[in-house]
């Protein structure tokens, strides 16, 4: 563990999900396989494209739609959408079929379990911490085993902003009946998460690297309060 900045006093704790409490790489490239399995299985015109075209797709769409940046199932609903009237769906088909697609996504998004180790780790601070999620992402917290481990999940989506923006946070501290500088944030991402929680009042914590990552990365400015190579180094905090 690397301090920086002089830790506050702690009143809760917020995690990141993706890359913090698992290895989110193998799980996005899965749920991407499964929706051009599910495209190429139910609307082989589409096999024209790969992960790259509709990747390169995606990108066009944020172009006429910005805001969608910070709402990723939105994004790629309207992705699906309008690739599939590009192959010559009818409207109303198309419609049907883009969320049928996002179906299979998210169910796939979905499938797996959280490490037994961040489990337990979070088992062991939840006896002295609220915890709660704070996530740019789509995955369900329940159905990866985060039920019974976190107050609540807050995710970007539907008028609520990625972070670095403070939406997330401050919503977070709200609902937890506390001060922003009360707020503890742990995260793999430095322009995410280190530098949201800065910017929003909190204290932060940097996990580098990255939950499966091999070597830490160089660090940035703004400096965490914390940086942390295992997420087991959290227990110091008991």
């Amino acid at each position: 563990m690397q301090i920086f900045r002089r830790l506050k006093p702690i009143a809760a704790i917020s995690f990141d999900l993706d890359d913090t409490l698992y290895d989110n790489r193998p799980v996005i490239m899965a749920a991407e396989l499964a929706q051009q399995m599910y495209l190429a299985r139910h609307y082989p015109v589409t096999k024209a494209w790969g992960r790259d075209e509709w990747r390169h797709h995606k990108l066009r769409v944020l172009v006429h739609h910005p805001m969608l940046a910070h709402d990723p199932t939105a994004l790629r609903l309207l992705t699906l959408h309008s690739g599939l009237l590009y192959f010559g769906l009818p409207e109303a088909e198309a419609t049907m079929a883009a969320r049928a697609v996002m179906d299979e996504f998210i169910r796939a998004r979905s499938h797996f379990r959280v490490p037994e180790s961040s489990l337990q780790l979070l088992a062991k601070l939840g006896q002295k911490y609220p915890l709660i999620g704070l996530t740019n992402g789509n995955v369900d917290p329940v159905r990866i085993g985060l039920g019974d481990r976190l107050a609540f999940v807050l995710a970007a989506g539907s008028g609520v902003r990625m972070k670095p923006v403070d939406d997330l946070f401050r919503m977070g501290c709200n609902r937890l009946g506390i001060a922003s500088e009360q707020l503890l944030h742990v995260g793999d991402s430095h322009s995410a998460d280190v530098v949201g929680a800065l910017k929003a009042g909190c204290q932060a914590v940097l996990l580098n690297p990255a939950h499966g990552g091999l070597e830490p990365g160089p660090l940035a400015s703004p400096l965490p309060h914390l940086q942390i190579q295992k997420l087991d180094a959290l227990l110091a905090l008991l």
